[in-house]
């Protein structure tokens, strides 16, 4: 499982123990931006106890989606089967990892989902409920995305999944991360299942949503939409004969 850091020490020891608890034979990589709370140097003292925490550091901020995109290269140069992300703030819970591994058995992608029948969230907001719901219907009718709930975070893929959709080519940064990877998996025609999740607003720390995060997926999803339909009409006008 791969969880990005920023200012999560809060978070950090608590999430691991619960994962690791969840999931014995699992793997946690922690991947830190420089968290200037200490979250890294938090992530190295867990490891050194436990050989199944691994640490990645990074040299400063550099946005959610790239640091999953290191995070995935990590784990696929390291040879893992199947690979997963959440967040560290417990929003996820590590105790619903194995429905989602479970689900692999007939799936290529399984993502834990708050909008499908069986999700929930708790302690959100109604006006944070409908940016999501929202956002989500909007990637839907956009790229015509057949997932309720593209935007989340909990998810795991089998290795040949990531392998094939082209990390190093990713440039979202934000949170639109989740969208873009996800309409790639179906491009290439893996089968993706949603499993019902319930999310959990945290407890500790601040959120990392912020206005240009919002207007970054705005804009990227919008463009995505644009160039998937000039796609569909090229492909669809019919080629001149001589």
């Amino acid at each position: 499982m791969v969880i990005p850091t920023y200012n999560e020490a809060e978070n950090l020891k608590g999430i691991i123990a619960r994962l690791r608890s969840s999931v014995p034979d699992s793997h946690v990589l922690i991947v830190d931006d420089a968290s200037p709370d200490g979250s890294g140097q938090l992530a190295d003292e867990i490891s050194m106890s436990d050989e199944h925490v691994h640490v990645l550091h990074r040299p400063a901020k550099q946005g959610l989606g790239a640091a999953y995109v290191a995070g995935f290269t990590w784990c696929l140069d390291r040879g893992f089967d199947v690979i997963g992300q959440m967040d560290a703030d417990g929003s996820h819970r590590p105790e619903q990892l194995p429905c989602l591994v479970a689900a692999l058995d007939g799936a290529d992608a399984v993502l834990g989902s708050r909008w499908v029948p069986g999700g929930e969230v708790v302690n959100w907001p109604i006006a944070r409920k409908f940016l999501s719901r929202g956002g989500n219907t909007y990637a839907r009718l956009a790229m015509g995305i057949p997932v309720r709930d593209a935007t989340g975070g909990f998810r795991v893929f089998r290795r040949h999944v990531l392998a094939s959709v082209g990390l190093d080519d990713v440039a979202s940064r934000g949170y639109c991360f989740q969208v873009d990877v996800i309409q790639r998996v179906l491009d290439t025609g893996f089968r993706v299942v949603e499993v019902p999740i319930t999310f959990v607003e945290r407890e500790h720390g601040v959120s990392k949503m912020s206005q240009r995060i919002v207007s970054e997926a705005l804009l990227r999803v919008t463009v995505w939409g644009i160039e998937r339909r000039i796609g569909r009409l090229k492909q669809q006008r019919p080629k001149r004969t001589s």
